[in-house]
């Protein structure tokens, strides 16, 4: 799946010369968090989020550094700061060089940049100019109709099981050896021993993930690894712990 598959295509933008206020408000009005910021010839430049907006003189929460701070960081540091707390038009406030990506651009590359950039939208480029947008409600609308797709694929329950232990052996973290998978008419049962209380809910949303079927009971014994104590799924639900031969 590429960027051009999900991405929002009549996108909301600005351009710098727009007044800050301007901005929000239609950040209010559309429901959203950001927008591009785009020259006159659409190619983008910025892209200005409500949390550029913090920060503001209006509300008294322009930020204030220790002197001793201020020195070190010298006194273009502070007047960038001030730019961005007094500033009236986008192009004051924006950030510059925003992260873009190609329609060609995988779901999974456009993933990794959120998350190491900690941004909730990238734009989508042609040549320098913006044509998408894929934000985090672009990925979640995505990721529905093939969830549906997959539930609604009928497996039998040797399919099913072959498929869990499938997954187990492809996890570096599954206990295999440790684990037993049983299945009766579309409902799993997991049976075996834990080292880990982790590996309960990552077992449970494996077998669950699985086309076909309808629950997945847990019949898991955790055994903890300092006091050597073995806790039955029941027991811990009831906060209660039993040793076991």
């Amino acid at each position: 799946m590429k960027a051009r598959d999900i991405m929002t295509q009549r996108v909301i933008s600005v351009g710098p010369d727009v007044t800050i206020y301007e901005a929000a408000r239609l950040m209010l009005q559309n429901h959203i968090s950001g927008l591009p910021v785009v020259n006159s010839a659409g190619a983008l430049i910025g892209i200005v989020t409500e949390g550029d907006f913090l920060r503001r003189a209006e509300t008294g929460t322009e930020r204030k550094r220790q002197r001793w701070l201020e020195w070190i960081l010298g006194p273009g540091r502070a007047a960038a700061d001030y730019t961005r707390s007094h500033g009236r038009k986008v192009a004051e406030v924006m950030s510059d060089n925003p992260v873009a990506v190609s329609e060609d651009a995988s779901v999974e590359a456009i993933v990794n940049l959120m998350e190491s950039h900690r941004i909730k939208r990238v734009p989508v480029i042609r040549d320098a100019r913006l044509v998408g947008v894929v934000s985090r409600a672009n990925l979640v609308r995505a990721m529905l109709p093939l969830a549906k797709a997959a539930r609604a694929t009928a497996q039998s329950d040797l399919d099913i099981r072959k498929s869990i232990l499938a997954e187990l052996h492809s996890q570096k973290w599954a206990p295999v050896a440790l684990v037993e998978v049983t299945v009766n008419k579309g409902i799993v049962d997991l049976w075996g021993t834990i080292l880990d209380e982790r590996d309960r809910a990552a077992l449970k949303v494996l077998a669950e993930n699985v086309s076909g079927v309808k629950a997945v009971h847990d019949h898991l014994v955790w055994v903890e690894p300092v006091s050597g104590l073995a806790i039955e799924a029941d027991e811990r639900k009831q906060g209660g712990e039993k040793a076991v031969a």
